[in-house]
């Protein structure tokens, strides 16, 4: 446990920011959508929207600071504050939207390509940023803490300093609660989320937080009880931290991939149909970002977090983009070896080579599966007599070397129908769970608790419904391939049988 902290973040930096690789150029955020889809109606004639009242979900948490999602005065105020700090006049303002309950309008004509926002560095928190209690960030970079729990800790005291804090107008205005599967208890995982693999990653995620606070509990603030109180530092407000740092951390490119927290810019919602993103600008010397398209006065400006499936935007936004509206959009496929095949121990030796297992997850998308899919399929479905391409077979499912389009005819057949058997057993999981979505217990005294548990149930099935359309596809895809691989070789046969009777 003493080096899980450490491990937490230097491990994997890139996973703990959603990113699918280190120098992805996205902004995690908000954690609304251009297409979030809800059916919770909290009054007559309400549009759907995730409210204040449908996220809370545990009524004894400790966190005295932040504000309601949706709370327009926090964010004025924040907007004067940073105004007032040096924050130069800028071309968008607060305003409450339809999406994503608040977010950054035009206030006049934006053109494709133009550079907006502007946010200096002064007004941008990073692990080098001066703490209000100078000792508790002493300790902390004394024991040489990484930047994620680093920053953690950092929000919670300053959070806890309230007016005495220079971000607590900042602070002010972040959700109380933030959207992230951190807030799921592990039987709404269990429920919502069963035929889901995101449903495993949270359960890391949620495992991987649990074990950094304890660690830092027990190597530093049990140390250190006059800096780090537990009834300010504890389980409840690491999970709050955290949710802030896994929504709106941003990964700057240009100040060699620094993380940072950039108030006023993480006031943007999320758009598929962008792909623009924050960066450092060294001439203007400021946090900025270029739109790639144009946009009208009182017209929501978006920005994208990154090329991110459904799955991965629930597990740090808390949002689902409605179904086919997410270019970037993929479903886990688990694959795995028979333990019967007579060659088991042989096919795992060569996949532990690579650094993979037994079982193994791979990624799925309306376009196709990737060609490690297939390597991997190619070593499930090999008999015997190919023991000697085992390990290469191997080696392309690892996607790591050249053998990775390498290509076996000869089992094709068995290994698309390993693949079809797989998908189709996802395929009636989800099936399963959304046909029996409408009976699961909502059994609850408390209408905040009702609404919140609908407001998951509805996540869940908007999710499920779009990585099952993904197997859908690949089910019909297999399933022509086959019928042409098998239609081929019938005709093959009748015009052999053919030639026989000729020649007999």
């Amino acid at each position: 446990m003493a080096v899980l902290c450490t491990s937490f973040i230097s491990q994997n930096p890139s996973s703990l920011l959603g990113k699918s690789a280190p120098l992805l150029p996205t902004i995690p955020n908000r954690s609304k959508h251009v297409h979030i889809r809800c059916s919770i109606l909290t009054r007559p004639n309400d549009t759907p929207r995730a409210t204040a009242t449908t996220t809370t979900t545990n009524t004894n948490l400790r966190i005295h600071w932040g504000c309601d999602v949706d709370s327009l005065e926090d964010a004025l105020s924040l907007q004067k504050w940073l105004s007032d700090s040096g924050l130069p006049p800028q071309k968008m303002a607060i305003q409450k939207v339809d999406v994503g309950e608040r977010g950054l309008v035009a206030l006049k004509n934006i053109r494709k390509g133009e550079k907006l926002l502007f946010v200096p560095p002064s007004l941008v928190i990073t692990a080098d940023s001066e703490w209000s209690c100078p000792e508790a960030g002493e300790v902390l970079k004394r024991n040489f803490v990484p930047d994620w729990p680093l920053l953690a800790t950092y929000l919670i005291s300053e959070a806890s300093l309230m007016k005495s804090s220079r971000w607590s107008n900042y602070i002010s205005a972040l959700p109380r609660q933030p959207y992230s599967l951190l807030y799921w208890t592990r039987y709404e995982l269990d429920t919502y989320l069963v035929a889901s693999q995101i449903r495993k990653r949270a359960i890391e995620r949620i495992t991987d937080v649990t074990g950094t606070y304890n660690d830092l509990r027990l190597r530093i603030f049990s140390k250190y009880p006059q800096l780090f109180s537990e009834e300010v530092f504890n389980m409840e407000t690491f999970k709050w931290s955290f949710g802030i740092l896994f929504s709106r951390l941003v990964r700057l490119p240009s100040m060699d991939g620094r993380v940072a927290l950039v108030p006023w810019a993480d006031m943007l919602n999320h758009s598929c149909e962008v792909e623009t993103f924050l960066d450092y600008d060294k001439s203007s010397q400021g946090i900025v970002f270029m739109t790639d398209r144009s946009y009208q006065p009182s017209e929501q400006v978006f920005i994208s977090y990154g090329k991110k499936s459904n799955g991965e935007l629930l597990l740090s936004y808390g949002f689902v983009p409605r179904e086919g509206t997410n270019p970037n959009d993929s479903v886990e496929l688990p694959l795995s070896l028979n333990k019967s095949d007579k060659c088991y121990g042989e096919k795992l030796e060569a996949l532990k080579k690579h650094n993979l297992s037994a079982s193994e997850c791979f990624p799925l998308q309306i376009t196709g599966w990737p060609l490690e899919l297939m390597g991997y399929a190619y070593l499930v479905a090999s008999p015997p007599n190919m023991s000697r391409q085992f390990a290469e077979m191997a080696s392309a499912a690892s996607g790591k070397t050249a053998y990775k389009d390498t290509r076996y005819p000869e089992i094709e057949e068995q290994a698309l129908q390993f693949i079809l058997d797989s998908c189709e057993l996802s395929i009636s999981k989800y099936t399963k769970f959304l046909q029996g979505s409408s009976s699961i217990d909502l059994d609850v005294t408390s209408p905040k608790q009702l609404n919140r548990k609908l407001f998951l149930k509805q996540l869940a099935v908007d999710l499920c419904t779009s990585e099952r359309r993904i197997l859908f596809r690949t089910q019909y895809i297999l399933r022509r391939r086959l019928r042409d691989m098998r239609s081929g070789e019938l005709r093959a046969l009748r015009i052999l049988d053919g030639f026989k009777k000729l020649f007999k």
